[in-house]
């Protein structure tokens, strides 16, 4: 009896600690939002899947805590009447997940391997980034992911690292990776451009055509079933889209059947922190979709 309570309260001590980290994340993502209804429930463990697994699941977690369950989702705004995008992004209908079937030819998977793409960039001299760059920083993460987060370029941490997203915005990613129930090693994380430009500068168009190439081979070598473009210069250059990320954020759009997410960039949440509940609305979307897709090759 005794090791039957003392196990007992092991587990509500590790919950607790669980539930503690999650509402920690959420108060730095802006979100004071809780349900108070609704118990702690635990997760189906036959969901649960490893990063090698190329049917990649939901990562596993014991308990899933109140605080990111039941949070109380605040209506997305209604597109403006007459606002249309570019011809290359499509608006999702006005259901939960939008267009399950692809509105463009399926992208097709390669047998590439990141080593070769970068093999292929090489000691990169195609644009002028290169002449202040300290390092190439190359997309980071599992090559088997469900998920994939893309920015515009490395900032003065990355370049410094020569990796993506480690600085206070980089920060705030894995923060919000975290809060949809994945850990930042099991998604994949790059940007369009891999020099840093000057002065944390976004990349003038030209530049942006000589890395971006690389990027979509690194796509079509995952496939990825979402892929979370963050700002401007990242939904542009994906979706060729003419619209802003204001106005684009929030509803799923489509890369050659490959579902996309735009919606703010860590770095301007940053700087203005009132969008973090935006973004979250936009994220809590691509964990339900992702937990639906789940359940559906199950």
């Amino acid at each position: 009896m005794e090791m039957q309570n003392q196990q007992l309260s092991d587990e509500l001590l590790a919950l607790a600690n669980d539930i503690r980290e999650h509402l920690s994340c959420l108060h730095e993502l802006g979100i004071d939002s809780v349900d108070p209804a609704n118990a702690t429930q635990p997760l189906d463990e036959s969901r649960a899947m490893y990063p090698e697994d190329i049917n990649q699941k939901i990562p596993p977690r014991r308990y899933q805590s109140a605080a990111v369950s039941t949070l109380a989702a605040a209506p997305a705004p209604a597109p403006k009447p007459g606002t249309s995008s570019a011809k290359t992004v499509q608006r999702a209908p006005n259901t939960l997940f939008g267009e399950l079937t692809a509105t463009s030819p399926k992208l097709e998977k390669t047998t590439e391997t990141f080593e070769e793409i970068w093999a292929d960039i090489g000691d990169c001299t195609r644009c002028p980034l290169y002449q202040g760059r300290t390092n190439i920083v190359h997309t980071e993460g599992n090559r088997r992911a469900r998920l994939m987060f893309i920015g515009e370029a490395p900032g003065a941490d990355e370049d410094a690292q020569a990796r993506p997203f480690v600085g206070r915005a980089g920060q705030l990613l894995t923060k919000i990776i975290e809060a949809i129930g994945f850990k930042r090693e099991e998604v994949l994380i790059g940007n369009v451009n891999r020099c840093r430009p000057p002065g944390n500068r976004p990349p003038t168009e030209e530049e942006a055509t000589m890395c971006k190439p690389f990027l979509l081979r690194e796509i079509a070598s995952v496939q990825p079933e979402v892929i979370v473009v963050m700002g401007n210069t990242a939904t542009r250059n994906l979706l060729n889209a003419k619209l802003g990320i204001t106005k684009l954020r929030g509803e799923f759009q489509d890369y050659h059947g490959v579902k996309v997410m735009p919606t703010f960039h860590p770095a301007y949440l940053l700087r203005d922190p009132s969008k973090k509940q935006e973004t979250w609305q936009d994220l809590k979307k691509v964990r339900d979709y992702l937990e639906t897709t789940a359940k559906s090759n199950s």
